[in-house]
């Protein structure tokens, strides 16, 4: 252990000075300098650069499994160990392309880290062990970033007839249990809401399951919508390590605004057992996880016999490309989303026939706005 760290003005976070006592040598040497930089390294992106500490461990995880692999400390790696463990992660692992980038940065990023002078690590190791940190993952021996997309390319968006069918038999399960009498209707009704918000509002997994209902607001362009003219997305995903981005969603969908209103007004009430103002609630009132919606999401799936490629984030995929396929803006479409470059949104597209004009950057608001169920859509010209 490395104990306390102490803090100096003037002292960037991560200097080694702030973990080692300068002078003293420790029982246990080699282990103690090697905790020390995961410590250092950590307080320096959290403290330094503001990035999030789950991320922060996810990257730790990987520097520690390429020291495990090699049975070196840092001051000992060299590119001939770094390509032996990519081998590893490739021919034994079966990595992908986008996992295998992920573990890279890892350690490139932490050889940085150690090798800069601004942290002292490398004195610090050349006065312990007569030698210092090098980079070993460099342009030649790490994945180059040539595809805006590395996902399973059989991942696609639903088609509007297996988005129908999802939608109808989320309802259904509804009126089965009411009807029987058995227990679940109020958590099947959540369910076909929530299924109908991720859709309709183009929402991540995660961002749907961390709304609240106080997340929802009037719009003064679309007051047929009331109170749900504008959802504000607070768990957006992160960049880099970063905070959640917020993005405000502009309501579309008259019929998904009428479902989560009776919801919120009928059901989420009676499913409400503490003061939370989580919107997805479970039988015993703590809030849904991402897990829970996937899960629901593939059974209600596999009883339809749709594809097993699609996910809930399918549902995501499917609101871009039907959005551009009926006339709108991608600029418009790329902010309803979250995206921080329109490649990323072209990506996400699938329309059968996609038009787009670079003189409007205006929202194309088509015909159907006023009647947005799926069962009416037209594409419009």
């Amino acid at each position: 252990m490395t104990g306390a760290v102490r803090v100096r003005k003037g002292v960037a976070h991560g200097t080694s000075s702030l973990y080692l006592a300068s002078g003293v040598v420790f029982l246990h040497e080699e282990e103690t300098v090697w905790e020390a930089m995961l410590e250092g390294w950590t307080m320096q992106q959290i403290g330094g650069r503001n990035s999030l500490k789950s991320s922060v461990d996810q990257l730790v995880a990987a520097v520690r499994a390429y020291q495990r692999f090699s049975g070196e400390w840092p001051w000992q790696w060299s590119a001939t160990s770094f390509d032996e463990w990519m081998a590893h992660l490739v021919g034994v692992r079966h990595l992908a392309v986008s996992s295998l980038r992920k573990y890279q940065q890892a350690v490139r990023n932490f050889c940085e880290f150690l090798c800069s002078p601004h942290y002292g690590w490398a004195s610090e190791c050349e006065q312990r062990f007569g030698t210092h940190p090098v980079q070993v993952c460099h342009e030649y021996n790490s994945v180059r970033h040539l595809q805006a997309y590395e996902g399973d390319p059989a991942r696609r968006p639903l088609t509007r007839d297996e988005l129908q069918r999802l939608l109808d038999h989320a309802d259904d399960q509804v009126d089965v249990r009411l009807e029987s009498g058995r227990k679940g209707a109020l958590p099947a009704y959540r369910d076909a809401t929530l299924l109908k918000v991720v859709y309709a509002w183009g929402l991540r997994a995660r961002e749907a399951t961390m709304l609240d209902v106080t997340d929802f607001y009037r719009n003064a362009h679309a007051p047929e919508f009331r109170e749900y003219g504008v959802l504000q997305v607070r768990w957006g995903k992160a960049s880099r390590g970063g905070a959640p981005k917020r993005r405000a969603v502009v309501s579309l969908f008259d019929w998904a605004v009428d479902a989560v209103e009776d919801y919120v007004e009928n059901v989420w009430p009676l499913m409400r057992s503490t003061r939370t103002n989580a919107l997805w609630l479970s039988e015993r009132g703590a809030r849904l996880r991402p897990r829970e919606l996937s899960d629901r999401f593939k059974q209600y799936r596999d009883v339809l016999g749709l594809d097993p490629v699609l996910s809930p984030h399918a549902l995501r995929h499917s609101y871009v490309t039907h959005l551009i396929e009926n006339g709108y803006d991608a600029r418009f479409v790329q902010e309803q989303v979250g995206h921080v470059y329109q490649s990323t949104t072209a990506i996400y597209t699938n329309p059968r026939e996609l038009h787009q004009t670079s003189e409007n950057l205006q929202v194309a608001w088509p015909a159907w706005l006023g009647n947005g169920d799926p069962r009416t859509w037209q594409a419009c010209a």
